[in-house]
């Protein structure tokens, strides 16, 4: 009997290997099918990058949106090209008019709807791409914008292609929503992302992950501003009585808010811009300064307002007037259990490649536009389901892994069919 029992477990054993080897096996189709994009791939990232889209180039915008709304056209979605600059959200530095949005939506056959989300604006100048076109060397595609975000959107675009070829439609809907003004905070799309989010049962972000740490994102920086804002009275230098120096009130502003920051929250304010003075021999009577904001909660927010705007009633110069203005530009990405749950299932479908993904809450300091998707939703929202890649708003080091290229199409299309599917076993609201 017990030898019986030790041949039926080790069976037993057996089976289980066997089931897991199984589930552990790649999809070879897809495999080879995200093997065959790749030349593609390469092509439209080339001619993404090869068109410069600084957040502020509506030329630049235009041309690209044109691209990109065709590209998803061809793929079979219905698109939108939309214009968001009357309904923006205005901050100090919100152009007039924002580049178009592209909002591509490709329709299926079952219940679940899937957002994704990339950004084709820049943080280059006009003129910058003569100095570093697009090139592919040392297995590496280099350019502008290459890494954050325009390989975002070809990662996407030939996602879709992908599961063209599979005829896969079993998604309820699959909606693409690719912004121009993700560099300058996103005053136009903001409010299109947390909609759609609202509306989604997962929304899968694409920015890069990094080649120093393959992962995805749990959670990203809230980003806010300081603007200070001094009036004084211009004098001779010579009698400065007779004057109220802004440049000194200033001063005094910025070093009494120097120590804001909190490391055990993760808040950090850094004074980082100041401007005064028109001559050497005048009392300056203007003065201003910025502070970048980051925090990990939304919380924090009030906390580091409440703070700043009870600082600058300290003054130095009682006679000079002293003006304040908190921003708040981009919301924190808080890890929840269900972008848990989704991103454990990602570390999966890459394990199945041999392939070890991680994925953390851990940030690094970086706001993206995930942020607006997680402010008012229970959908899991997991960032950096893009390429590896380095140099992001560096002016001659920017490039993408082409290692990375047939991996980060493998998951995402599996990421899709999955969730469609309903193997993705979210936990309640």
């Amino acid at each position: 009997m017990k030898a019986f029992l030790r041949v039926r477990i080790l069976w037993l054993l057996w089976l289980g290997c066997i089931g897991i080897a199984n589930a552990a096996a790649p999809d070879e189709r897809l495999v080879a099918l995200a093997a065959d994009e790749k030349p593609a791939f390469l092509a439209t990232l080339g001619q993404l990058v090869s068109i410069e889209s600084g957040s502020r180039d509506l030329d630049g915008l235009d041309k690209i949106s044109q691209v990109v709304a065709d590209l998803f056209r061809t793929l079979g979605a219905q698109v939108q090209l939309i214009d968001p600059s009357a309904d923006a959200y205005r901050m100090e530095d919100t152009p007039e008019r924002i580049g178009k949005i592209v909002q591509a939506t490709f329709k299926g056959t079952g219940s679940k709807k899937i957002l994704l989300i990339a950004h084709m604006d820049t943080v280059y100048q006009i003129g910058m791409l003569s100095r570093q076109p697009f090139r592919v060397e040392d297995n590496k595609a280099w350019g502008l914008g290459v890494a954050d975000d325009k390989q975002g959107i070809a990662v996407i675009a030939h996602t879709m292609a992908i599961l063209k070829a599979l005829n896969f439609k079993e998604y309820g809907s699959v909606t693409v929503l690719v912004n121009g003004d993700e560099e300058i905070s996103s005053p136009g799309a903001r409010a299109l992302i947390t909609r759609l989010a609202g509306e989604s049962d997962v929304v899968l972000s694409y920015e890069g992950a990094s080649v120093n740490g393959d992962k995805l994102s749990l959670a990203t920086a809230g980003i806010a501003s300081v603007t200070l804002n001094v009036t004084g009275k211009a004098s001779h230098a010579g009698a400065p009585d007779a004057g109220v120096n802004a440049l000194y009130e200033l001063a005094h502003q910025i070093l009494q808010m120097r120590d804001l920051s909190d490391p055990s929250t993760g808040l950090k304010l850094n004074w980082t811009i100041a401007r005064s003075g028109t001559n050497r021999n005048v009392i300056p009577a203007s003065a201003t300064a910025g502070a970048d904001v980051r925090v990990l909660k939304v919380a924090d927010y009030d906390r580091i307002e409440q703070q700043v705007n009870e600082r600058v009633k300290k003054q130095l110069i009682p006679e000079a007037k002293v003006q304040v203005i908190f921003e708040r530009r981009r919301p924190p990405l808080e890890a929840t259990p269900a972008s848990r749950v989704l991103a454990a299932h990602a570390q999966a479908i890459y394990k199945t490649l041999g392939r070890e993904l991680g994925a953390d809450d851990q940030v690094g300091g970086a706001g993206t536009d995930a942020a607006f998707a997680g402010l008012h939703t229970s959908a899991p929202v997991v960032e950096r389901f893009g390429l590896q890649g380095f140099g992001a708003h560096t002016a001659d080091a920017e490039y993408v892994s082409l290692d990375s290229i047939e991996p980060r199409l493998y998951l995402s299309a599996q990421m899709i069919i999955d969730i469609s599917r309903g193997r993705v076993k979210l936990p309640a609201p």
